[in-house]
């Protein structure tokens, strides 16, 4: 089982930025946990701030990868080219939010991602990814 996880602009703050919405863990950290957890998932993880970016890694392992976990952040909400990106590719993308995004401001409730997901996971802390994770083992 190959997934690649994508996170994207300012989640490269997880631990530092708005501790009580995001947590005081790094990514970096709870990655590492996750790799432990799911010693039989080969794991690629990239964050990038830059949409293009995220758009051509979406490329890169949209018809070779078994899953892909995309946490968009801010661009869950206003990303034709990421949406375009996964509609495009054969790999099943799930969405993935560390906090409840229908809990906070009303321009964070609409995805314009999730309708070309396989799901949406939100609002369970950095193990919002692990559950994404089962969701391509079961």
């Amino acid at each position: 089982m190959n997934l690649l996880i994508i996170n994207g602009p300012n989640l490269n703050l997880l631990g530092k930025r708005e501790k009580s919405i995001y947590g005081s863990e790094s990514f970096e950290d709870y990655y590492e946990k996750l790799k432990s957890v799911f010693s039989e998932v080969k794991f690629t993880y990239f964050q990038s701030n830059i949409e293009g970016e995220l758009v051509n890694k979406i490329h890169e392992f949209g018809f070779s990868s078994d899953g892909i976990i995309l946490n968009a952040g801010a661009y869950t909400h206003t990303s034709i080219a990421i949406r375009d990106a996964i509609a495009g590719i054969t790999t099943p993308v799930t969405e993935v939010h560390i906090s409840n995004t229908l809990t906070r401001e009303d321009f964070r409730h609409k995805s314009v991602i999730g309708p070309v997901c396989k799901g949406c996971i939100m609002g369970f802390g950095l193990d919002s990814y692990r559950l994404a994770v089962l969701s391509y083992l079961t």
